[in-house]
């Protein structure tokens, strides 16, 4: 019978053994605290201790249970074994659900009528057409194609940037190093949906700000370790940075003692933009181990040089 261990750090996701047993009934499933775990052959993950899985000797397989896998990645000891991840067809239209939200948040400044509200006072601010509006798309990938794609028929002016050149019908797009700062510089509200590479860890950082127009708003939907969380609150301190929803964070789940929960016109989300439903993960997860079995490639396999 083969083996699987759910591993994680923080998170308990003993909710995930039935849905991967309906899936798989043949397969034995067991959380890491168990000594049975010891002999488990696939590790289905997320943000498991450091070393957990190297001291896993028959390991063949390790599962994300999430589109994204720097939380695997980071573990210097990660076994050479195949890593893959799940991707929920539902996860682009969840996603672009939540960033439509932060941008008619910002857009309709319902952030300066709720302060408003604070404060009993009553007052209606100008409001602008979308088309005034310029969405700058960090990351032109499936789901920030859909994201672009899904504010443009908003009518909202929608820029993009990615990696290498991309084209998107009704999408202004820009493409590598050189083409970043006119990319922020004509941007009033800026999302982040890149994927965590070499290149783009830490990117959300002081000299990225300053390139924005004063009062930008920011809505941060890739990964944690984006964001350098001392220069977004320093930005927001000073205005340059008008509002900010962020989603996800270096740390998960935030500290309550975190200096961002006061952070300025900041809303705190607990990494809720779009998830994988507990069916879909348990069936990704069981086919692909299925593959493995029969000796069939596997879906959804990660590049561990590029980071996704």
């Amino acid at each position: 019978m083969t083996k699987l261990v759910l591993v994680s750090r923080d998170y308990d996701m003993s909710h995930l053994v039935r849905p991967i047993l309906r899936a798989a009934p043949e397969f034995d499933v067991v959380m890491h605290s168990e000594h049975a775990a010891a002999d488990a052959e696939i590790a289905v993950c997320w943000n498991p201790p450091a070393g957990a899985l190297a001291a896993l000797p028959k390991l063949r397989l390790v599962h994300s249970i999430a589109a994204g896998v720097d939380n695997i990645l980071s573990d210097p000891a990660l076994p050479a074994v195949p890593l893959c991840r799940v991707v929920d067809p539902q996860h682009a239209r969840g996603m672009s659900e939540f960033v439509t939200w932060g941008v008619l948040h910002f857009h309709r400044q319902l952030d300066r009528v709720l302060a408003n509200q604070r404060l009993n006072r009553w007052f209606r601010h100008d409001q602008r057409d979308a088309s005034e509006c310029a969405v700058g798309i960090m990351g032109l990938g499936e789901i920030g194609s859909r994201v672009a794609t899904d504010l443009q028929r908003f009518g909202f002016a929608v820029r993009g940037w990615a990696r290498k050149p991309r084209e998107l019908p009704g999408v202004t797009t820009f493409a590598g190093p050189q083409e970043f700062k006119p990319f922020l510089q004509g941007t009033d509200i800026l999302v982040c949906l890149l994927p965590l590479t070499h290149e783009t860890r830490w990117i959300l950082n002081a000299n990225t700000f300053e390139h924005l127009r004063p009062g930008t708003k920011l809505i941060h939907v890739g990964r944690g370790e984006h964001l350098v969380p001392a220069d977004l609150i320093a930005a927001l301190t000073s205005g340059h940075i008008g509002g900010a929803i962020v989603d996800v964070f270096p740390t998960e789940p935030l500290p309550p003692e975190d200096h961002l929960w006061r952070a300025p016109n900041l809303i705190v989300t607990p990494h809720m933009a779009s998830v994988a439903s507990s069916e879909t993960i348990g069936t990704q997860v069981a086919h692909n181990v299925r593959r493995l079995i029969r000796g069939e490639p596997l879906q959804n396999v990660v590049d561990v040089t590029r980071g996704y």
